[in-house]
């Protein structure tokens, strides 16, 4: 049974008790002695509370069993996210307040992307420039990688004030346009949007300088929501998952570098470090609102008309992709991603 109700007013719902429950956080997290204490592996100087992602959990689940009572939401859909996403937060949030083996952390993680593959069902086919690539068990394995490595980056590229929400924020907004435009009558548009409003309320407090930060129980619960999004976009048009892949570039080719030229020297890849490229920015330019508002710019506009181009059919996903990442990677070098800290000037 569903419940008659436009969805527009959910919006405006989420993104008010996000903001609300951020400042409860906010004061919780003061209380509980719960602050990210800066180290000399830190971006920040100050003690800060953490784990105000928690706003966006609390609020973008209750959000999407609204979308679902009323029809605008399959129940494979909401278990997927809900499922996946609630295990991501809870034991992102464990490790907030005390650490958690990479370990176990890891296969949480394993476990939460399996979850949602699972409820999601079947994979959409790759295109490849005209071509449905059908990857079978394969992809599969590939699919949980992908949410896996999406998840833990998220996690590394929230280091500076503001640089995870805007990314979120301008993620799903691409990404709902583009559901809209390649499919005017569907209905994939709407968790995205949901999650952007989410987002935005945690965003006002997250904001350089920030008052909390998201800590891990938000980053990772980001990092797989917006993964399984862009899964469930494939579903219904194969080409928006390229455009999710386009989106997501910033990050995705960021923490990418960052990853392998650390692993070709051998470091410790969970290790704490201060070497990705955004890191550097803010370094040199000595602000983190520069950084996190330039990687808005990027995503607005650069990466969002290509990814509408690839929505519309006038750019295959894959050359659209290669065009898309060309100058981040370029970016990623010039910043000096995964470069020894030393080597900074």
């Amino acid at each position: 049974m569903t419940i008659p109700m436009n969805p527009w007013i959910f919006f405006p719902l989420v993104a008010g008790g996000s903001l609300l429950l951020t400042g409860v956080l906010r004061r919780y997290a003061a209380s509980s002695n719960l602050f990210d204490v800066p180290n000399s592996r830190s971006s920040h100087t100050i003690p800060t509370p953490r784990a105000g992602g928690l706003a966006i959990v609390f609020t973008f689940l209750p959000g999407l069993f609204c979308l679902w009572l009323t029809g605008f939401l399959p129940t494979h859909a909401l278990v997927a996210l809900a499922g996946a996403g609630g295990l991501v937060a809870g034991v992102g949030f464990l490790d907030d307040r005390r650490h958690i083996a990479a370990r176990w952390r890891l296969s949480a993680h394993f476990l939460g992307a399996a979850w949602g593959l699972f409820w999601l069902g079947t994979l959409p086919p790759l295109p490849v420039f005209g071509h449905l690539v059908y990857l079978g068990w394969v992809g599969y394995l590939l699919a949980a990688l992908y949410l896996v490595w999406l998840l833990n980056l998220y996690n590394f590229m929230d280091g500076i004030d503001g640089i995870a929400g805007i990314e979120a924020i301008t993620v799903c907004l691409g990404g709902g346009v583009a559901s809209v435009l390649s499919s005017p009558d569907g209905q994939n548009w709407l968790a995205p949007v949901l999650l952007l409003s989410a987002v935005a309320g945690f965003l006002y407090w997250n904001f350089p300088k920030a008052k909390i930060f998201m800590g891990d129980a938000g980053s990772g619960f980001l990092g797989l929501i917006l993964g399984l999004l862009s899964i469930q976009a494939g579903q219904s048009e194969p080409e928006l998952f390229w455009c999710w892949l386009i989106l997501l570039g910033v990050f995705i080719v960021d923490a990418t570098t960052t990853l392998v030229r650390r692993a070709i020297r051998r470091e410790p890849v969970y290790e704490a470090h201060r070497s990705h490229a955004y890191q550097y920015a803010a370094r040199r330019f000595s602000a983190h609102r520069h950084v996190s508002i330039a990687v808005g710019l990027i995503n607005l506009l650069w990466l969002l008309p290509l990814a509408l181009l690839v929505a519309k059919g006038a750019l295959p996903g894959l050359a659209g992709l290669l065009i898309a990442y060309a100058p981040l990677l370029w970016c990623a070098f010039m910043f000096k991603a995964g470069a020894k800290e030393q080597q900074e000037v």
